[in-house]
């Protein structure tokens, strides 16, 4: 089973998935949307909003798979970077094609595992306004499948104190296929088209949570 970089460590990654379930729970009341659409095995691009730090956190722990996830290249520096790299999690350079990030990820898609993508490329306001080309680039050489994750609840409003364990809503949409042109035109189509699905799911996940507070 390639499902995970060469130099990481299966055993360890497993260990941090639980890891991170344990200490995130305390601090969030997570609910999960949607798992049952997760695919069970297979290449999968997963594409999701990305708002806070804690985002990728929390999907690589409640995914029911093994994840890899491109991961900017400033986090892997010391402790920190040397077990980043254990669990599985691949170093990119943000704003510039990385090659050796992408065919690396590209070698864990055709050994059957997940990708984990944040395709508006810099932490902002979740929105998915914009998005890089990666993942578009990704299923093309893959083959992969897409699964959209929207995450909501992590990002603390302006002007509001700190929050005692508030409400993660984490909804996985469902997992679709993209046939991506060749050239550049092409990946700005697909990358296109995930960036409207991914911006609709985050949608249907604010719906969701307004609909909550409106039945308390």
């Amino acid at each position: 089973m390639n499902d995970l970089p060469d130099d990481a460590w299966p055993r360890l990654h497993e260990f941090a998935r639980v890891l991170a379930r344990v200490l995130y729970r305390p601090a969030f009341r997570v609910r999960v949307h949607g798992l049952d659409r997760v695919p069970r095995s297979g290449a999968v691009v997963l594409i999701a909003n990305h708002s806070t730090m804690m985002e990728p956190q929390l999907i690589f722990a409640e995914l029911p798979r093994r994840s890899v996830f491109l991961v900017k290249q400033e986090l892997f520096r010391g402790v920190v970077g040397r077990s980043l790299r254990r669990i599985g999690q691949l170093s990119v350079r943000r704003g510039e094609p990385d090659r050796t990030a992408l065919l690396e990820a590209v070698r864990v898609l055709r050994g059957g595992g997940v990708i984990g993508v944040f395709p508006e490329g810099t932490r902002g306001a979740g929105d998915v306004d914009s998005a890089e080309r990666g993942a578009a680039w990704l299923v093309r050489a893959s083959g992969a499948v897409v699964l959209p994750v929207a995450c909501r609840g992590t990002l603390r409003p302006a002007g509001v104190r700190r929050r005692f364990r508030p409400v993660v809503d984490l909804l996985y949409g469902k997992p679709f296929t993209v046939d991506v042109g060749r050239g550049r035109a092409g990946l700005i189509e697909a990358t296109e088209r995930l960036r409207t699905e991914l911006a609709q799911l985050v949608r249907e996940v604010d719906v969701l949570r307004e609909e909550s507070e409106t039945r308390k």
